[in-house]
């Protein structure tokens, strides 16, 4: 065997902060050899990312310290090294993919200043041939028409072409070693798909070596070569990919291989009460050019889309980044201006303003993709489910509301005592529930459902699910549920209506949608979803 290009030994990683030292990563050991993936996977919160970010000594020091270990990358121990040597190490011969592209490249920096600033600085290349270097890059990784994206900025992509773009970035110096940092999570399958497919041409044609970190075990049988599963900051299995899932010895991966969202949504029933209605659906955004501003043309967001949602039903709305799914959303939940008619309760309410939809608030209400970013950190989880309390019924006392936020915790499954603390004390999926409590306190009749499970682990997926499938059942709820994560939706949804470019391209129930697609579309997005080796790929591009 080729000796290892990267070897992990005894690694142990603390954080203090005032008195108090946390023990995030207990003595872990492993090695990725050239060409080998290696796949590091576990649960939020095991220590995957800690162990990854120490490769390159990217942690908060000095609160966070390495009690024991090394970390071997050229017969040298990079934990030993000084600043000098990291940086020579840094993006030339080991890059990384963050999780989080949004957060990871400047919002203020078109592409090409962003790309090219890794090769000025690394290859000291004149503005030129950073150009051209950036073009050639963006090209390799897929992006459509990428000279005309040079000067784009990264709110304008969508979330496929971002991650392309970090991964750009990554491959810029051709390093021997690619740390790829849950890649995939946010993705949509089919893009999830392409993106996994050249992470492995890539591989392929340069010999790239790959520490892969993901909580999705159904990627790492298509990606890595070995797999250590991680929990509590922690190896408790490491092996062969192959024997991994064929043979789980530890109780915790064999855990992890069966969390997956099960369970069959309520019974379709089309003489359910009609909730929602929307009848042609437009939203189209102006595209504005000129020194007087004048509209030449429009993106059409949402294109004429007919939707009803019942109670105690579940419509699913599936579909890419940017095929307008939760524009979609927004404009039946009157959160945008939009054409067409929509009806609530058989009440038409698209020619309502804003301040006369304050009275139906509490009857229509959204659950958004992440918790973290939708719950204040400044209010206690009390002060965050009472605030629609006091709006909608400023007549109950104090004691009354903290009585249904007693209440409503208890429904999602978290402990009362917890409203006394803040989100960051929570984890995602814990947090999750806090942003579903926030809804159900009202006892609303409608709720939109935006990517609510996309940033969670598996296990808590599943958790999730059963806990919105129970709410529905309990109280007759009628949910729109936008999500690129089809195993979810089936576990949820009785109808389905697929989106692409703002119009729907197939639509009805979900047996059918899934069981026998009609359209190529829809059948490169669940061979995407449950098949990632075999998705048809060229159906969807970025």
């Amino acid at each position: 065997m080729t000796s290892p290009l990267l070897s992990i030994r005894n690694l142990s990683v603390a954080f203090t902060q005032g008195d108090r030292e946390t023990l995030a990563v207990d003595r872990v050991s492993f090695d990725i050899r050239p060409g080998e993936t290696v796949a590091l996977v576990g649960e939020s919160g095991s220590g995957k990312s800690v162990t990854a970010l120490s490769v390159l000594k990217l942690l908060p020091y000095p609160a966070a310290s390495h009690p024991s270990g090394e970390i071997l990358y050229g017969g040298r121990d990079l934990l030993a090294a000084d600043e000098n040597h990291l940086r020579r190490v840094r993006g030339n011969e080991i890059s990384m993919i963050f999780q989080e592209p949004m957060t990871s490249l400047n919002p203020l920096h078109t592409l090409e200043k962003q790309v090219g600033e890794v090769l000025k600085v690394h290859r000291g290349m004149s503005d030129r041939a950073a150009r051209e270097r950036t073009l050639e890059l963006l090209k390799q990784v897929g992006i459509r028409e990428a000279e005309k994206r040079l000067g784009a900025f990264p709110h304008q992509l969508s979330g496929g072409q971002r991650q392309r773009v970090m991964i750009a970035m990554a491959l810029a110096n051709e390093p021997k070693l690619l740390i790829a940092d849950e890649p995939t999570t946010a993705l949509d399958v089919t893009v999830q798909a392409q993106i996994l497919e050249l992470l492995a041409r890539l591989k392929r044609e340069q010999n790239l070596s790959m520490l892969f970190i993901t909580h999705d075990l159904g990627i790492v049988r298509k990606v890595a070569d070995r797999v250590c599963v991680m929990t509590g900051g922690r190896i408790v299995e490491t092996g062969a990919t192959a024997d991994i899932f064929s043979n789980p010895q530890h109780e915790y991966t064999r855990h992890l291989l069966a969390a997956e969202p099960k369970g069959e949504p309520p019974r379709s029933d089309p003489s359910a009460k009609k909730v929602l209605e929307g009848d042609n659906i437009k939203v189209w955004f102006p595209i504005k050019k000129g020194l007087l501003r004048r509209t030449v043309d429009h993106v059409k967001g949402v294109d004429g889309v007919d939707v009803t949602v019942r109670a105690g039903q579940t419509l699913g709305v599936v579909g890419e980044s940017g095929s307008g799914k939760t524009t979609l959303g927004l404009a039946l939940s009157r959160m945008i201006a939009s054409e067409g008619e929509i009806r609530f309760r058989g009440e038409p309410i698209n020619r309502r303003s804003f301040r006369q939809m304050r009275p139906l608030r509490r009857e229509m209400q959204i659950v958004f993709q992440d918790p973290y970013g939708s719950l204040s950190p400044r209010m206690s989880v009390a002060e965050i489910i009472q605030e629609g309390l006091k709006i909608h019924e400023p007549g109950l006392s104090a004691e009354e509301r903290d009585r249904q936020v007693v209440e409503v915790l208890e429904e999602v499954g978290l402990d009362p005592e917890a409203r006394f603390r803040y989100p960051h004390e929570f984890s995602g999926g814990q947090r999750q529930r806090i942003a579903i409590a926030r809804a159900m306190v009202l006892k609303p009749r409608f709720v939109m459902l935006d990517e609510p499970t996309s940033a969670l682990d598996m296990s808590v997926q599943a958790q999730v699910v059963d806990l919105l499938r129970d709410l529905q059942k309990r109280h007759q709820l009628a949910y729109l549920f936008i999500s690129h994560d089809l195993k979810v939706v089936r576990a949820l949804a009785n109808e389905v209506i697929v989106m692409r470019a703002g119009k729907v391209v197939e639509a009805g129930p979900a047996d059918q949608i899934f069981h026998a697609p009609k359209t190529d579309y829809t059948k490169a997005l669940i061979a995407a979803a449950f098949d990632i080796a075999t998705a048809p790929t060229g159906v969807v591009s970025e």
